[in-house]
């Protein structure tokens, strides 16, 4: 049996949005209709962002922290803080948990200014930069090292491809479909919305984390 002996199939941006428009029965676009669908495939990316955490947008990255410094801006791509630890410069092997707190836990704390190694974080979510803010405040160098949950790169150019996997593809074709039928053809919008949460579901399930599963015997009494 002959096959391709490839597996590197994807889509550029263009024919997501040729996708799209088949499925809503649109065989004719204009300059002004690419824009629109490419406009619409930007929302519905940031859309995916309130659904949960799509863990290719997981990113492990750290942060120097230095003496008598408390707040720090961190990278405008940040959409949250999943996990952190501490380290020390005279100590990288050994990490120290910090726990994340609330903005009024955050506020009620009446001495910030006290120093020593962190153990506690409050993560100011901006709207165009977050701030971390550290208590105590470090009395030295330290490296705060995080997963950070990041934003899906835009749709760019039209032969570009989108930093989606190629198990979201079906996904990320069905969603612009039913975005566009919104706009371009209302009659089919029902069953492409259908279509849509149904693709998302199965990509999301996939896309969750896996574990080792461990199963410990009831113990009866004798």
């Amino acid at each position: 049996m002959a096959t391709s002996g490839t597996n590197t199939f994807d889509l550029d941006v263009d024919q997501v949005i040729e996708e799209a428009f088949e499925r809503c029965g649109i065989n004719s676009r204009s300059g002004y209709d690419l824009k629109s669908a490419r406009r619409s495939l930007n929302i519905m990316l940031a859309e995916w962002a309130n659904r949960g955490i799509n863990l290719w947008t997981v990113e492990l990255r750290t942060k120097t922290l230095t003496g008598s410094t408390s707040s720090y801006t961190l990278d405008s791509d940040l959409i949250d803080i999943l996990e952190a630890v501490i380290y020390t410069t005279s100590d990288t092997t050994t990490d120290i948990e910090v726990d994340r707190i609330s903005r009024a836990e955050y506020l009620n704390i009446s001495k910030k200014s006290s120093e020593g190694t962190p153990v506690q974080y409050f993560l100011e979510r901006g709207s165009s930069t977050p701030t971390l803010y550290l208590y105590p405040t470090p009395d030295g160098a330290h490296t705060f090292k995080y997963y950070g949950l990041t934003k899906i790169q835009d749709a760019g150019d039209y032969n570009d491809q989108l930093e989606v996997p190629t198990r979201f593809l079906p996904c990320l074709t069905s969603g612009l479909a039913y975005y566009t039928s919104v706009k371009k053809a209302p009659e089919r919008t029902p069953l492409l919305k259908q279509l849509y949460e149904e693709e998302w579901q199965r990509a999301s399930e996939e896309d969750r984390p896996r574990s080792s599963f461990f199963a410990t015997p009831e113990r009866g009494y004798i």
